[in-house]
């Protein structure tokens, strides 16, 4: 018995791995290449469960894939900060970055209420909006108590939405009379995700992508003081309730402020960053697949949609507001 359980605990991981891996190899391909890893994994694994149900029999491996895998990919995703980078160099653009986190979570949380749509999934759209995709909503879900289903969803919607910007954005470099560094700084603090980031920032030359990282970056710093926020914000929500005691604390912020330290004050070897980087992608994928498969078409049809509009309108305002903004201060 104890060894059958093994069995599937380990059939379960590579039932993720497997797909993580085939999403990963479809990516490349000329047509998906802009689509993304994270949203063809996620899109596999809702397409597996419609046309073959979710395989229960691996439910204790898939369970590790988008808990535990999920939250050491988040922890060595504090190897993408070198904070004395981001604190001594880009003061304006981290006040910028925090200016535009408050406006997507805020303007987010407004349009849910109008619109009456899933407070779950708009809030983290809301901070993957803001922050940075799906690494933002991966760590803020355990805070706010989120279904996988929820975060299935809204990192699906992210991926998405942020590509079809990311593509547009380098029409409109492309189109309008604007300097590469502008444009690198209008990319670093509006687009969602740092894949996307690199996408639209390194179309206008080296420049535009490094000052697009340190920029994006910035807002991924910021996630920490994000997440003690919304903690502090739903203990005291719940504060007059058994539920107050009960807030698990993301022991994993606590690995990735050192792996931030860490790659900042500890020289690590390139080869090893690499390699840390790439066991970092395949977690995440994995994770994916593992919240994807608790998706149905159903749940799409139902939950995603006023979710979707909303984010659209709020990564519209976002462009906007951060173009300008970054016309006339920098």
């Amino acid at each position: 018995m104890i060894q059958q359980k093994h069995k599937n605990f380990i059939m379960g991981i590579l039932f993720t791995f497997g797909i993580a891996m085939l999403s990963l190899a479809l990516s490349k391909l000329p047509i998906l290449t802009h689509v993304g890893s994270l949203s063809i994994a996620i899109l596999i694994a809702i397409l597996y469960r419609h046309f073959k149900g979710y395989p229960d029999q691996y439910k204790v491996g898939i369970t590790f894939s988008s808990k535990r895998l999920l939250k050491i990919a988040i922890v060595f995703y504090g190897l993408k900060l070198n904070i004395d980078e981001i604190l001594g160099h880009s003061g304006p653009l981290l006040i910028m970055d925090a200016g535009i986190i408050i406006f997507s979570i805020v303007m987010t949380y407004a349009l849910s209420r109008l619109f009456k749509a899933e407070t779950s999934i708009t809030t983290l759209l809301g901070v993957g909006t803001g922050i940075c995709g799906a690494a933002a909503i991966a760590a803020i879900a355990p805070v706010i108590k989120s279904k996988d289903k929820d975060i299935a969803i809204s990192v699906g919607i992210i991926a998405l939405v942020g590509t079809v910007f990311s593509l547009f954005y380098t029409l409109i470099y492309s189109i309008v009379h604007m300097s590469s560094i502008h444009f690198g700084i209008w990319s670093g603090t509006s687009l969602h995700e740092i894949a996307q980031v690199v996408l639209a920032g390194n179309y206008a030359g080296i420049d535009s992508l490094k000052i697009a990282l340190l920029a994006k970056l910035g807002r991924v710093f910021l996630l920490i003081p994000v997440i003690i926020i919304f903690i502090l914000c739903v203990k005291y929500k719940n504060k007059d309730s058994e539920q107050s005691h009960r807030i698990d604390f993301p022991y994993f912020l606590i690995g990735f402020i050192v792996m931030a330290l860490i790659n900042t004050y500890i020289p690590l070897p390139s080869i090893l960053i690499k390699v840390l980087e790439i066991i970092t992608n395949i977690f995440l994928l994995m994770a994916m697949v593992a919240l994807g498969l608790n998706v149905s078409f159903k749940d799409l049809k139902s939950r995603a949609l006023k979710p979707l509009f909303i984010i659209i309108i709020v990564s519209i305002c976002l462009s906007i507001i951060s173009y300008f903004v970054t016309q006339n201060l920098f």
